[in-house]
């Protein structure tokens, strides 16, 4: 850390209009957070036990899932700690661990994203084609890929941020540690921190965002020409459900991340920050497989397994 860092603390402000409903906003997002969790474990324990879900597209759902939980498990503690006990401090250390691991997994996901629609693209586009495009080789690389890209341009910026000089005050007015409140709190020069953090914004974000958009148009393209009427409706209403998804990260973290000045809009980045960390692990379990006849009939087998398994066990007894 730089040595002008006297600020061993931080204090997270959280949301000073709504302490008076600390106790109701707790109870929210407690069972918010619980629904997320559960939701997000069952997709991961069935991807791994079923194997009628050994494929790519579940194989990305499964990462996808593990890393929402590790996601939302990274802020929403200590939000529920503020709306519980009011203020809450955290130490200069875990202030940037926290907020490493909530920008790594959120970099990370927008990349997952692109993965996951190019995978779709190729099953419904190139459908003959698919198992010898995604193969497991292929889908490891990118998995691969994406966490080593993530991991660089993320440490790399964090470590520039946390060798910045903290002078004081020591408030930050968010509900955890961002990039864009500790740059504010800073009594050094930010501006290449903040032109660091921009450009990666809007190289991580916009470049996701293109892939999407591209994958999604071709899917879009290969359903109109589908022969059934029935077999169009289906696909156009995954499809609009995966899209509400997309369309509330991107756009929130659009409006956070990509504004050359990172310390501008903060208290309107708190409310857009909650959309990310708890509306869309909480939908995402709902939209991408929770609705999927496949997934639901692995979960029956799972459930008929335990039973079994049950049984047999006070038979033996």
């Amino acid at each position: 850390m730089g040595n002008g860092t006297t600020v061993r603390e931080f204090t997270l402000e959280g949301f000073p209009a709504a302490q008076h409903l600390g106790k109701l906003l707790f109870s929210v997002h407690l069972l918010a957070y619980l629904a997320s969790l559960t939701g997000n474990a069952v997709i991961v324990s069935i991807v791994c036990t079923s194997a009628r879900l050994k494929t790519p597209m579940y194989f990305f759902l499964s990462i996808f899932s593990f890393f929402e939980c590790c996601f939302t498990s990274a802020v929403i503690p200590k939000l529920l700690a503020i709306f519980l006990l009011g203020k809450q401090t955290i130490s200069f250390v875990a202030c940037f661990i926290q907020a490493f691991v909530f920008v790594f997994i959120g970099a990370f996901g927008f990349l997952l994203i692109a993965v996951m629609s190019v995978d779709r693209c190729v099953a419904i586009c190139k459908p003959l084609h698919y198992s010898t495009i995604m193969n497991l080789r292929t889908c490891m690389l990118l998995i691969t890929v994406c966490l080593t890209v993530t991991f660089t341009l993320i440490t790399w910026v964090v470590v520039k941020v946390s060798r910045l000089s903290f002078c004081g005050p020591h408030v930050i007015p968010h509900f955890f540690c961002d990039l864009g409140p500790l740059l504010q709190l800073s009594c050094s020069d930010t501006r290449s921190a903040e032109a660091l953090t921009f450009g990666l914004a809007v190289v991580i974000l916009l470049s996701s965002l293109i892939i999407t958009t591209i994958a999604y148009s071709n899917i879009v393209v290969t359903i109109v020409h589908l022969p059934s009427a029935k077999e169009r409706q289906k696909a156009f209403s995954t499809c609009s459900s995966h899209l509400i998804v997309l369309s509330l990260m991107y756009s929130s973290c659009v409006f956070i991340y990509v504004k050359p000045k990172q310390t501008s809009r903060l208290e309107s980045n708190r409310e857009a920050a909650l959309v990310n960390t708890v509306v869309t692990p909480l939908l995402n379990p709902i939209i991408y497989t929770l609705r999927n006849k496949q997934v639901h009939q692995a979960l029956r087998e799972t459930l008929c397994r335990i039973k079994l398994s049950r049984q047999k066990s006070i038979m033996c007894s």
